[in-house]
């Protein structure tokens, strides 16, 4: 299956649910307004396509014509087709190249360290070790 084609645009709204949960046109467009402006008309247009794709859902809102909106599914499948394609394109595959460049443009913190510790260790035992087979 094709993964679909996500503009940056796109992405800033799916964002903005992931942080919100659910929410109607009017409220994403209050909650992005400060870095990504638009009218009404043009929020609606983007969820619409959203929704096409499959990557928003909606239903009728508690009170009046609002619909409410939701992410279709979790963040994980979303952003792994973003990460996948800026690795091929910027990176040419190197995900260390990736990782450096995050670093260099905002140090993880303290705990961020430790989280990303953890990730690199439950890496660690599910990968195989050189020359033999996981047990």
């Amino acid at each position: 299956m094709p993964r679909p084609n996500v503009p940056p645009a796109e992405l800033d709204v799916i964002a903005c649910l992931h942080r919100h949960g659910e929410a109607t046109a009017a409220q994403l467009r209050e909650a992005m307004q400060s870095y990504r402006p638009m009218s009404h008309g043009a929020m609606v247009t983007l969820l619409k396509r959203l929704e096409a794709k499959n990557l928003v859902c909606r239903k009728k809102g508690p009170v009046g014509k609002a619909f409410v909106y939701s992410v279709a599914q979790r963040r994980g499948p979303t952003f792994r087709n973003v990460v996948r394609d800026l690795v091929q394109r910027i990176f040419h595959g190197d995900g260390a190249a990736l990782v450096a460049s995050l670093f260099e443009t905002k140090p993880p913190t303290t705990e961020e360290v430790e989280k990303i510790q953890q990730l690199l260790n439950d890496l660690r035992e599910k990968t195989p070790k050189e020359g033999g087979k996981k047990s």
